[in-house]
């Protein structure tokens, strides 16, 4: 009983590790994949950011600190000036505390905030298309299986035909030509099932390489992926309000603004408040204190300021650019994937009639060869229809989906 529990255990296991869902495969890739780990770390890059902004308005403490093993002191006496060479060293702590700057500083934290909210939205722009990278290969997979699966039948078909009509040509029924097409016909169905197997293989490798893990030739996938789906309704003010890459580049015009104007607050310089104690000691010792408020404007700094300005304002036009293209883009792309969901819709339709209908007209015809009322080509092209209607509407599902997928995408779904 204990052998029959554990090997129960083991086959359940082996069971559940040779299937793998759409979900499971984007779950795993979100986990694995360098590109994700790359992003959520510029995430925490830009959250240092934020501190580092910050941090100009927190008090600055400063210890300084001089040793001079030799010194020359001068020394006034009766109107002459004599001089001593002796040690000296002092040390000391400044404080200072800006109190304000025109906004300078403000500027940039809020610049910095925004730039936080901006990786995150371009983590969640890659986590969506690493989720739809994983869709197309996984839905692919799943295509691909079922067309080494009709491909397989059509090898079988060709080669009872090709064994029926040899049988016939030896009874007199049939001609050579007969045979040596049917044979043929079974060659060019071989060579369509290894590259139909090859398609598969190059999926196989690709999904695995996503998830970061080796995936079974015979492992299971969730073949309803391809079924019949509610039709999507997509709209571009839908995705303009959740698309990552529009709003992060609606946020980087916010940010670029804010930017200028803390390069622009640079002109007017800040006032800080200074406190300082200094102990020094060489011919004589003593200490100072100091507690004061500084102004401190820049007068002529080179032209740096101007040109930080400039920078600044050209980039914020750059980024309006940017943002202005990425609409027309989006734009763009929605238009077209509605004109094709519209499009695979009735392609579907026509499809499945065409299968039904080839799927007769084969039937009718091996049948008529049979009973010599039918020549060999009306065999091969009822076949060749048949084969070409059940290919076309499993393309026809793959790409509905790619478009589906692609429309979660633009919305930041995964």
């Amino acid at each position: 009983m204990l052998r029959l529990l554990i090997l129960t255990i083991i086959l359940t296991l082996h069971l559940q590790a040779q299937y793998l869902s759409q979900d499971e495969a984007i779950n795993k890739a979100l986990q694995y994949h360098p590109d994700i780990k790359r992003f959520i770390l510029q995430v925490s890059s830009t959250q240092e950011g934020i501190k580092h902004s910050r941090s100009d308005y927190l008090p600055q403490l400063h210890l300084n600190a001089e040793y001079d093993p030799l010194r020359t002191y001068v020394l006034p006496q009766n109107g002459q000036f004599n001089t001593i060479d002796s040690d000296g060293w002092q040390a000391g702590v400044v404080l200072n505390q800006k109190i304000w700057d025109f906004g300078k500083t403000s500027s940039s934290i809020d610049a910095s905030k925004i730039e936080t909210k901006i990786a995150t939205l371009s983590l969640a722009d890659a986590k969506a298309l690493l989720a739809y990278n994983v869709k197309l290969q996984y839905n692919l997979m799943v295509v691909q299986r079922k067309a080494v699966e009709v491909r397989q039948k059509d090898l079988e078909a060709k080669e009872a035909l090709y064994k029926q009509s040899d049988a016939m040509v030896k009874q007199g029924m049939k001609t050579r030509a007969d045979s040596t097409r049917f044979l043929s016909a079974y060659y060019v169905a071989q060579d369509n099932l290894s590259i139909a197997q090859a398609s598969l293989e190059k999926a196989r490798v690709a999904l695995s390489l996503y998830i970061g893990e080796e995936l079974s030739p015979d492992v299971s996938l969730q073949e309803d992926i391809l079924l019949p789906q509610p039709k999507k309704e997509v709209s571009y003010n839908d995705i303009q309000s959740s698309n990552p890459q529009l709003l992060g580049a609606e946020e980087n015009l916010h940010k670029s603004a804010l930017l200028y104007e803390s390069a622009d607050a640079s002109h007017y310089g800040s006032i800080d408040a200074v406190a300082s104690y200094n102990y020094q000691d060489t011919l004589n010792s003593y200490d100072t204190t100091l507690v004061g408020i500084t102004l401190t404007v820049p007068l002529y700094v080179g032209g740096r300021i101007s040109a930080q300005a400039q920078q600044a304002k050209l980039a914020q036009e750059s980024a309006k650019a940017a943002y202005d293209s990425k609409v027309l883009a989006l734009k763009q792309e929605v238009l077209a994937l509605q004109v094709d969901l519209a499009r695979y819709e009735k392609t579907i339709e026509a499809k499945k009639a065409q299968l039904e209908a080839s799927k007769e007209t084969m039937t009718l015809l091996n049948a008529r060869y049979k009973e010599g009322l039918s020549t060999y080509i009306e065999v091969l092209d009822a076949t060749a229809l048949y084969l070409n209607a059940e290919l076309g509407l499993l393309e026809a599902y793959y790409s509905r989906g790619v478009i589906n997928n692609r429309i979660d995408y633009l919305q930041g779904k995964l």
